[in-house]
């Protein structure tokens, strides 16, 4: 089904952005997937008071000019007075080897609508730090990291009595669109995807990541050194739906073959997803559109006109499209901008419609 319901956002209020870094400590044990930092760094966008002190969001090295502009933000600014019911709760995973900042424009543009935002920095799949195997492998533990970052704000001094525990969604961009997947109840079978990779025309998925380029090889070696991670293999195939997700929204979701049909026909929640018609890096056809096939109720919203796959990043600086290319620089007559303001308009409507 194409189109999504049209809808006011959770109040009429448009709010000024608070930003803050909140370090989220799991009980052990914890599978942390070889990362070397034992903790989720997660950023935190919400509603902030009215005298908040914005100002712009650029992501980058701190020794080089920034790559990326996401928008403005207070820098720990006081939260704003929660309105009657309290703020929604959005859960938010980034792409295979991103950051929680590479999403920081539709976690800012959210915030300004009334809710509050938690972008998780997944281990050992981020790239705050070096990557690991077990990072890019074990897809479905991204899950269990926004259910415990769910858990720590509930908790929190400042966020949790000021969040709607009764009002939680989840959203995520190419393998955090398969993340939200999964927390929506979808099972993923390893059999399933090697059955595509095995076929006659292989897909892009099946090549491995570009910011791992032996990856296979690396698994390989593990499988046979490491029992650790051969029994965290095994756990692909269980369920890592979280009961209090209601709502979820995949942007260019990837890894769809991965999931099983029957798993996907289950989910009773709300399901939107957005996906580019021309995106050569996680094709609709496998991805988005066998999703929303396989979910009665889903809504889909394809995006024609050279909208490519990294199109949904954060807009780019003139330094960004400079160094980073392949990340910043989309099809003649794509305009970023305009892109992620029809996703915000669509987000803005979806969750407004299902979290009440």
């Amino acid at each position: 089904m194409h189109g999504v319901a049209s809808a006011q956002p959770p109040s009429d209020q448009v709010f000024k952005v608070g930003v803050k870094t909140q370090i989220v400590t799991p009980p052990e044990p914890y599978d942390w997937r070889g990362a070397r930092t034992h903790a989720l760094v997660t950023t935190v966008w919400y509603p902030a008071s009215a005298d908040a002190d914005e100002k712009p969001q650029r992501v980058g090295a701190p020794d080089r000019p920034p790559v990326f502009e996401a928008g403005m933000a207070a820098q720990a600014a006081p939260m704003a007075a929660a309105p009657p019911g309290r703020f929604p709760l959005l859960v938010m995973s980034h792409g295979t080897g991103g950051t929680a900042l590479s999403l920081a424009w539709l976690g800012t543009a959210l915030a300004a609508r009334g809710y509050v935002v938690a972008a998780v920095n997944h281990p050992g799949n981020n790239a705050l730090e070096d990557y690991t195997v077990q990072g890019f492998t074990l897809w479905w533990l991204r899950a269990q990291d926004l259910s415990r970052v769910s858990d720590a704000l509930l908790a929190d001094a400042t966020f949790g009595p000021r969040i709607d525990a009764g009002r939680i969604g989840a959203l995520g961009f190419s393998l955090g669109g398969y993340t939200v997947m999964e927390i929506a109840g979808a099972i993923t079978s390893r059999t399933l995807l090697q059955q595509v990779c095995a076929g006659n025309q292989v897909p892009t998925m099946c090549k491995g990541p570009p910011e791992f380029p032996d990856l296979d090889v690396r698994a390989a070696e593990l499988v046979q050194s490491d029992p650790t991670f051969l029994t965290a293999l095994a756990g692909a195939s269980q369920s890592y739906r979280d009961p209090r997700v209601r709502a979820v929204l995949a942007i260019a979701p990837a890894l769809g073959p991965a999931l099983t049909p029957p798993s996907l026909a289950a989910i009773a929640i709300p399901v939107a997803l957005v996906a580019a018609t021309d995106d050569a890096v996680v094709q609709a056809d496998l991805n988005a559109k066998f999703i929303a096939a396989n979910i009665p109720h889903a809504q889909l919203t394809l995006l024609p006109g050279g909208v490519g796959h990294y199109t949904f990043l954060d807009v780019c600086t003139p330094a960004g499209r400079d160094a980073l290319a392949q990340l910043c620089v989309d099809a003649p007559g794509v305009d970023r901008a305009a892109v992620h303001d029809a996703v915000i308009a669509l987000a803005t409507g979806f969750f407004a419609a299902h979290l009440r």
